[in-house]
């Protein structure tokens, strides 16, 4: 009798209580020394909470947005700061330390679409920051930093930030493109869409862009998409309620988490392996799956 495939396996644990959608789920460091990592979550009603995972409830909560959705959350390279992005227009910049829990500063947005911000890492006392907009600002940096971005059209560009301008652009997606992530290392990343489709693109010496792969979905809509830090595997979010993980060197699939009742927004990985999913039903699911080996 042949071996049957092992079934999907549950949530390691499950977050309640943020009384609306999660659509923003970023990991970070535990504080002074906690070897449990922090989850930091954003949700509908604008509200970032912050989790223990290991008491499993929230230690503070953050309002800052007006109680417009939030849709990006980001630690700072160095230092207990955050940066949460809403549907306000606003980019707050967050004190963490010593529980202050305190906007220190804010950027206004001039988009108030779906695309999220990033960070481009810099020196030690450096950063830069890339947000939607339709202007252009100057920005002066050695070396020059490039930036991936995904359009309403179902491009893909790379741009060359210093000179402010495209030095490739590609078209993956039939439908905007609602989420993708980089593999710096391999060249390589991922983007998703409204469709049925996962497409996977790399980078060249020559700085051009050029699609290696598409992956066919069972139904159609893709809201996040994260590569584990040790880019072994990635997971995406669905609108049809759907986790799906693969091996990122071949796309082969490897599990379907069917526990959600409602659109998962975003999914984070953490270090240590652990999987977070945040949905539309206002649960956050923790999964722990193929841990670093």
């Amino acid at each position: 009798m042949a071996d049957l495939p092992l079934p999907p396996p549950d949530p390691q644990f499950v977050l309640r209580g943020t009384q609306s959608a999660v659509h923003a789920l970023h990991f970070c460091g535990g504080a002074q020394g906690q070897g449990c990592p922090l989850l930091l979550s954003g949700s509908l009603r604008g509200l970032v909470h912050i989790w223990s995972l290991q008491t499993r409830r929230v230690v503070a909560t953050l309002d800052g947005h007006g109680g417009q959705c939030v849709t990006w959350l980001q630690t700072l390279p160095q230092g207990p700061q955050l940066l949460s992005q809403g549907r306000d227009l606003k980019l707050c910049l967050w004190d963490l330390a010593e529980g202050r829990n305190t906007v220190v500063d804010s950027v206004h947005l001039e988009s108030v679409g779906f695309c999220r911000g990033s960070i481009l890492a810099g020196g030690q006392s450096r950063w830069m920051l890339a947000v939607p907009g339709s202007g252009s600002d100057e920005a002066n940096s050695s070396p020059r930093p490039l930036l991936l971005a995904g359009y309403e059209d179902g491009s893909v560009a790379l741009w060359d930030v210093s000179e402010q301008k495209v030095c490739s652009r590609i078209a993956c997606h039939t439908e905007p493109v609602m989420g993708l992530d980089v593999d710096s290392q391999k060249a390589r990343g991922v983007s998703g869409s409204a469709e049925k489709v996962l497409a996977v693109w790399s980078v060249d010496e020559q700085q051009a862009l050029q699609v290696r792969r598409t992956h066919q979905l069972t139904n159609p809509g893709i809201a996040d998409i994260k590569i584990r830090p040790d880019r072994k595997i990635l997971a995406t979010a669905g609108w049809d309620h759907r986790v799906r993980v693969f091996l990122w060197q071949t796309m082969k699939p490897l599990a379907v988490l069917a526990f959600h009742s409602a659109t998962v927004h975003c999914v984070a990985f953490a270090a240590d392996s652990l999987l977070a999913a945040g949905s539309g039903d206002h649960r956050i699911s923790i999964w722990s799956l193929y841990p670093h080996t």
